[in-house]
């Protein structure tokens, strides 16, 4: 039978001009071909339906191969309903959001030993703490963020909370990351809203398993050691100096406490601090988010290791928070611990600094800029800001304004204060903030663009 669609000149044939005659006859008037073309024109209509349905095929696979990848990691995040329906309960005793599109965000890291996971880091009591807490607080015009850490022993006032038996604890006065054993995520934020009067508009927990799987999808992160660190504890051996730590390794340096610096929590927050900030670095990196390779295992990482309340629960939910701080400079991302010193009736516990700690809530409250210096000491951040927050309270823009002028140079060189050299002054300042309705105050902290190994 004579294929009338097959051209004389197809690979492996030879030349057209050897082709028979009967062949070349093919091309002459008769089925499928005519004088005018139009046999042509159906071969090549038709040659386009095939090409049409093969890449509507191809198409529809890359969707379904995308559709399955959003619904994985759409399916990865935990809503934690269970918060939400008791911060409902007690919606009339919470505080009122002050300005439109602020947002404050708490990020829990829990010490959870369940799960196979978790399980190596101690025996599992049935029971939880949270061993990292900070308050993310975000600028309404997404033009800065201030990440303020919650020391986990703070002494605070814990209201009456449930259990997750049903049963109610007492309100009573103890140290902070009990809220969350008590009466997990709901319990926590009640605790912070109560302390600071600050609105906590959405809620993230990770744990142990989630923040190691975060730091290994982004190839591990660096961190600057000044001496070398040997904690069996933590199960962590490093020399001094310039390291990349992968998952397991972060993990023990963010939680190690007593065998690093002083021992204090104050030193472990900074730790923690610094290395959020190169890791922050990290996920923003062209190397990270314009690499599909590397950008979906970070994203399946991050959402399997998020239980968040039910507005987060979702890519879409996430996608429009990240939209709204993806273009924050990283000198603008700041880091601090909230004003504290040793608890009065018990070293090994903290209480806040006032009128500091005071002055630090009333700008988030009312999403005023706040500055950090690494250097600064505690006791000037902490005079500063009182001094801040006094002026503030006096409702006197002249007073403050004239005490801000005559004390600029001395708070400012205090911050700059290099407390590693007690006999040195550093340049490091500040950047002044803009349209700054009363002086910033300068508190103990880092920003982002700053890394350890500075």
């Amino acid at each position: 039978m004579t294929d009338t669609a097959r051209t004389p000149s197809e690979p492996g044939e030879g030349p057209a001009e050897a082709v028979s005659a009967p062949r070349e006859a093919t091309y002459a008037p008769g089925t499928g071909a005519s004088p005018t073309g139009r046999g042509s024109r159906r071969r090549r209509l038709r040659w386009l339906r095939y090409a049409a349905v093969v890449t509507a095929v191809l198409v529809l696979a890359a969707g379904g191969l995308g559709w399955a990848a959003y619904n994985k990691l759409n399916g990865n995040i935990t809503k934690d309903t269970t918060a939400a329906a008791e911060l409902e309960r007690y919606e009339k005793e919470r505080p009122t959001p002050l300005v439109h599109d602020a947002q404050n965000i708490l990020l829990i890291g829990s010490d959870s030993r369940s799960g196979p996971d978790n399980r190596k880091y101690g025996r599992d009591p049935g029971t939880q703490r949270s061993d990292t807490t900070i308050l993310l607080h975000l600028a309404a015009d997404r033009q800065s963020a201030t990440a303020v850490s919650l020391p986990r022993d703070l002494m605070v006032d814990i209201p009456s909370c449930r259990r997750p038996d049903g049963s109610r604890t007492r309100a009573q006065f103890a140290q902070f990351n009990w809220a969350f054993e008590f009466g997990g995520t709901a319990c926590t934020i009640r605790t912070v809203e109560k302390l600071t009067d600050i609105r906590v508009d959405h809620h993230m927990v990770v744990d142990f398993a989630g923040f190691k799987d975060m730091v290994d999808a982004v190839d591990g992160v660096q961190v600057c050691l000044k001496n070398p660190i040997d904690d069996r504890g933590a199960k962590l051996r490093l020399p001094a100096g310039a390291q990349t730590l992968n998952g397991e390794q972060a993990l023990g340096y963010v939680r190690a406490r007593k065998s690093l610096g002083n021992g204090s929590d104050t030193e472990r927050m900074d730790r923690q601090q610094e290395f959020l900030a190169a890791l922050v670095n990290k996920v923003r990196s062209n190397d990270v988010l314009l690499n599909p390779t590397k950008l979906y295992p970070v994203l399946d990482a991050a959402t399997s290791s998020l239980t968040t309340d039910p507005g987060l629960a979702s890519l879409r939910g996430l996608y429009e928070l990240v939209r709204g701080v993806r273009n924050i400079p990283t000198e603008r991302v700041q880091f601090l611990t909230v004003p504290r010193r040793s608890y009065t009736y018990d070293a090994n516990r903290d209480e806040l600094v006032e009128p500091a700690a005071e002055a630090l809530f009333t700008r988030l409250r009312m999403d005023e800029p706040v500055q950090v210096a690494r250097a600064a000491t505690a006791e000037t951040y902490e005079r500063a800001a009182s001094k801040s927050y006094e002026d503030a309270t006096d409702n006197s823009a002249d007073g403050a304004e004239d005490a801000y002028e005559e004390g600029e140079s001395e708070d400012y060189e205090d911050a700059a204060y290099d407390e590693d050299d007690g006999d040195s002054w550093s340049d490091e300042k500040p950047d002044d903030p803009t349209h700054t309705p009363s002086p910033a105050p300068t508190f103990r902290g880092n920003t982002a663009d700053r890394t350890a190994c500075e």
